[in-house]
């Protein structure tokens, strides 16, 4: 048994690129300054966050790995970029397996896994351990009721039930089950365990504690959701603290008319024509634009006066100062918007944001523009519809409230704690 008043130890495994990093990252510096031990098993580009927030970080490949991981050109494709990233999460399971295990404390470890984190939750099933599964969007979670986006512009919420259950039984056969079950039951079999099958209806889920990292009027829960699960709001980290803003950026971020901050995503390399159309949009709307991006090879050799490239900026320490945001519709991304209260025009590509896409749209905060679609005049013409309307001011206003008023990092850690005292 794992005593209440000692110290736990949390382990943690995220999986992905910094969006999906930064909310372990938050919870285990709560954890750690409520007298708790954590380690953190994420890719090396990610050894100075995790240290510089007192995490002991075990690296689950190098940096090398990382960058040519990114650098595939299927990454941001609607389909072939999950086909992608399941293949890799496959890859991975044995030496994932193998750190956990060689890291983990028998009588104080809790096991707090990512949505992708399959080794963990067949560590969970070996060894009967406390873990958690934390999803940071929606779009993890199924139901007969309200439906995720899997597409942008498709919503079956009214579809008929059983149509709804057919239409998710085909995107396991044909998108995910075919690249990570046949080496994830070929390995179970070797550890003793049953094979699984449509491992996004609920295998994923640990059956002691799942963790929403949203709030409940960002995506209300359905009645079939699982009952462990726990939606407790945006974590909105962003490292601000320890990254401050640069005085030149603060002197262009002063000036009279904020910019429109425009970003494809911390891993996209994929992006150039993205900032193309951002310059040109901006320049046609009189608007100055601040582009976000850590590769500058995407970006025009020489930027015209109304741009500025910086590549990286804390979102919750710029955003409230610029006019709106254009990005790929992260839940990370999208959070700080609305927590920014400022506009969001999403060009959504893959993974969550589709949903996540369609979801800012429903609230009233944003639109979104397919890839295809995102042009120069639509983009600005988009752009002004929004920084013009009363009531999509008014709705940022709503939920930069609702997005403020809730201690996510807190919560979650609350929960983790009382897992913390579970027998094994």
């Amino acid at each position: 048994m794992i005593s209440s008043r000692q110290a736990a130890h949390f382990l943690l495994t995220p999986i992905g690129s910094a969006g999906d990093v930064h909310p372990f990252v938050a919870i285990g510096r709560e954890l750690r300054a409520r007298g708790h031990d954590v380690t953190i098993l994420v890719p090396g580009p990610f050894r100075q966050l995790a240290e510089r927030s007192g995490l002991d970080f075990v690296s689950t490949f190098s940096v090398a790995d990382f960058e040519s991981q990114t650098r595939h050109p299927d990454l941001w494709h609607p389909r072939r970029g999950l086909r992608l990233i399941l293949r890799t999460v496959a890859s991975l399971l044995r030496r994932t397996y193998e750190l956990i295990s060689k890291h983990y404390q028998p009588g104080r470890t809790v096991l707090v896994g990512h949505t992708l984190a399959f080794a963990t939750r067949v560590f969970e099933e070996v060894h009967e351990v406390p873990a958690a599964t934390i999803h940071l969007a929606p779009s993890a979670l199924r139901s007969d009721h309200q439906q995720p986006a899997f597409a942008l512009g498709v919503d079956i919420s009214t579809a008929p039930r059983p149509l709804k259950r057919s239409f998710w039984k085909l995107v396991d056969a044909l998108v995910i089950d075919p690249h990570i079950t046949p080496t994830l039951n070929a390995w179970r079999t070797e550890l003793g365990l049953p094979p699984v099958r449509r491992v996004f209806r609920s295998w994923l889920n640990s059956p002691q504690r799942v963790i929403g990292l949203f709030p409940d009027w960002y995506f209300p829960t359905q009645p079939d959701w699982p009952n462990q699960l726990r939606l407790v709001g945006f974590p909105l980290f962003d490292d601000s603290a320890e990254r401050p803003i640069e005085p030149e950026l603060d002197a262009f971020l002063a000036q009279p008319d904020p910019p429109i901050l425009f970003t494809p995503g911390s891993a996209n390399r994929q992006a150039a024509r993205f900032f193309e159309v951002a310059v040109s949009a901006a320049a046609r709307l009189g608007r100055r634009a601040l582009l976000v991006t850590p590769f500058r090879e995407q970006l025009p050799e020489r930027l015209p006066e109304h741009a500025r490239h910086v590549s990286y900026v804390p979102f919750s320490a710029v955003l409230r100062r610029c006019a709106a945001i254009v990005h790929h519709g992260g839940i990370g991304t999208s959070a700080q918007g609305l927590a920014a209260g400022i506009p969001q025009l999403v060009m959504a590509m893959g993974f969550d944001q589709p949903d996540n896409a369609m979801r800012l749209a429903r609230l009233g905060v944003g639109v979104y523009l397919s890839p295809r679609r995102f042009r120069t005049r639509r983009v600005a013409d988009t752009l002004h519809d929004l920084l013009e309307s009363r009531e999509t001011a008014a709705n940022c206003r709503r939920y930069r409230e609702a997005a403020a008023s809730v201690d996510a990092v807190g919560a979650a850690s609350d929960v983790l704690e009382d897992l913390s005292t579970m027998r094994e």
